[in-house]
């Protein structure tokens, strides 16, 4: 990486040896080790409520069976659309035996590849186990499918336990029940299950942040006393609460999305679904593939505005159009992760929504000089410049930001200014007549600056 000017060299977090000595002790202090010794249980990452009525959206949207269990294979939920021929043929002993070793023999397997895991079961019908992980460990998994896909399909699926399909002739009433199973292909089995898949490990990593979260504020209060190792909390907790602002993300947005995937799926075919479904898959796997940098190519960055903007175009209809006037020579250009999404957002909420007339969102990027320019405009009835100078300050509280319109811009300055000093950062065009210009400036470089 390359060197940054004097002041920013003198940056407290730029040794990296000191840094990685300092959090270290930051564990010891915090008794982190220790508590990695108990394996974390679904219960310590999730809302289950919350856990719940995302279960219940998903089967409802897809049209498959779902339980979420914990690592010990126990249902940790309700059963979603549970089919009649899988409850009947539970009640007899040999076969509940049959559903449950298979149920088994999917999640240990899942676990085992970290991946989702598509089968047949002994009754004849498709499964799946989704793994759910943090950090590598195995919480739970989520048990789906009870559907019929076709039998040239079908035939390319391992069994699950016990290896061979059952001979359901002596129950006739079964084999009725059979046929009433809802039918689907094993192109959107997979599909389903990667979708899971991405929703519950982001979820479960967005649970972990915060959970660490709150034990690096636990950790301030007890190094607040002791003085002399003040100036290493400090530079610890800054490096935490950069990751917290990062981690932020709305979490009505999954509700409204999935609640949009229940309405298509039962209003149209599966064409205009798929492409959602597609769209939201690429929102989550962008915001879980930052890990450890913080720091990815205008080019994804920009794509994962319009993967956004796709869905609530699917939302609004013609409520909402937008566009995109990007400079492509600046694609591989380096640019801090998740600094877009929020100007997006707040026009959403507080344009989009909030009238009745078509509503219109721009984003462009330009070079100015040494320096990249990203501009969100919307034609909205735009923010006071009073207001404007209120989100612009670090500690000022407008009753709007209160109820988190300048939440996230003031989050992206914050770190903008963190990362590359005070010529960068979020400004207003103002004295606008309607409507509201941001504009992002960063440097334009192929890689992240060094600190």
């Amino acid at each position: 990486m390359s060197k940054t000017n004097s002041k920013q060299a003198s940056h407290p977090m730029q040794n990296q040896p000191e840094r990685a000595e300092l959090l270290k002790r930051l564990s010891t202090l915090t008794g982190e080790g220790e508590d990695e010794k108990a394996h974390l249980e679904l219960q310590d990452v999730f809302d289950m409520d919350l856990l719940q009525r995302i279960q219940d959206a998903f089967s409802d949207a897809t049209g498959v069976a779902v339980i979420i269990v914990d690592r010990h294979g126990r249902p940790a939920l309700k059963y979603s659309n549970f089919t009649a021929f899988c409850t009947a043929i539970r009640t007899v002993p040999e076969y509940y035996k049959y559903c449950t070793n298979s149920d088994d023999w999917g999640g240990r397997n899942a676990n085992s590849v970290h991946r989702p895991r598509i089968y047949r079961c002994h009754g004849g019908l498709v499964d799946m186990a989704v793994p759910i992980q943090v950090r590598g460990e195995y919480i739970g998994a989520i048990l789906a499918g009870q559907v019929q896909i076709p039998p040239e399909e079908a035939a390319t699926l391992p069994h699950g336990a016990p290896g061979c399909p059952t001979d359901f002739s002596a129950h006739p009433e079964f084999l009725k029940l059979r046929k009433n199973v809802y039918h689907s292909t094993l192109k959107r089995v997979q599909g389903a299950a990667d979708l899971m898949f991405t929703i519950a490990n982001y979820l479960a990593e967005l649970s972990a942040s915060r959970i660490m979260q709150e034990k690096l504020q636990r950790t301030n209060e007890r190094l607040m006393m002791e003085m002399h190792r003040r100036s290493e909390a400090e530079s610890a907790l800054r490096e935490a609460d950069l990751r917290a602002l990062k981690a932020q993300i709305n979490p009505h947005f999954f509700f409204n999305v999935l609640n949009t995937i229940g309405r298509l799926a039962m209003l149209e075919g599966a064409t205009q679904t798929q492409e959602m479904v597609y769209h939201f898959s690429d929102l989550l796997r962008y915001t879980l593939k930052s890990g450890e940098n913080d720091f990815v190519k205008l080019k994804d960055e920009i794509d994962n505005a319009k993967n956004f903007l796709h869905i609530q175009k699917v939302r609004q209809g013609d409520h909402l159009q937008f566009d995109f006037d990007c400079d492509e020579s600046l694609n591989e250009s380096f640019c801090p992760f998740m600094v877009i999404q929020p100007f997006v957002e707040n026009a959403i909420k507080y344009v989009v929504e909030a009238r009745k007339e078509t509503s219109a969102i721009t984003i462009k990027t330009e070079a100015d000089g040494r320096d990249i320019l990203i501009h969100i405009v919307d034609d909205g009835d735009g923010i006071p410049d009073a207001t404007i100078d209120a989100l612009l300050g670090e500690h000022a509280r407008t009753g709007k930001t209160e109820k988190g319109m300048g939440i996230g811009m003031q989050n992206v300055n914050k770190r903008l200014r963190y990362y590359y000093g005070k010529p960068y950062g979020v400004s207003y065009v103002k004295g606008l007549p309607s409507g509201t210009h941001a504009i992002i400036r960063i440097p334009n470089k192929t890689l992240p600056e060094s600190r």
